[in-house]
């Protein structure tokens, strides 16, 4: 019979383990969220025409146009190119983030990776 409060074969050892492992985590991924929200990426559209710049907390800090993107007649398309830039920025601002918690979680969804589980 196991002892009570216990588990067979030393998995209180194991548990505090295992929770020291997960606050060592749950630091690290407080280190990495800082971090990205102190990030900006910038991104282009039309060859350059279009740049815009977004920060961690997923904000636009700035879009820069060239001139010769500016055409009173083709507001479309320059509403497309900005559209775009926006769009790749938050794309490489995901990577970025999903980069970061994968060297934290050792590429395992939910957060749970290095846990033998």
């Amino acid at each position: 019979m196991a002892k009570r409060g216990g588990f067979p074969g030393g998995m209180p050892g194991n548990m505090n383990n295992l929770m020291k492992q997960a606050q060592r985590m749950q630091r690290q991924m407080e280190e990495a969220q800082k971090e990205l929200e102190e990030k900006e990426i910038t991104a282009s559209a039309g060859g350059g025409a279009v740049e815009v710049t977004v920060s961690g907390k997923r904000e636009i800090t700035k879009i820069k146009l060239s001139e010769e993107v500016v055409d009173p007649d083709d507001i479309e398309m320059l509403e497309d190119l900005v559209m775009a830039a926006v769009n790749e920025a938050f794309r490489q601002l995901d990577e970025y983030s999903e980069a970061s918690m994968s060297k934290i979680t050792g590429g395992i969804g939910g957060g749970l990776g290095g846990l033998p589980f």
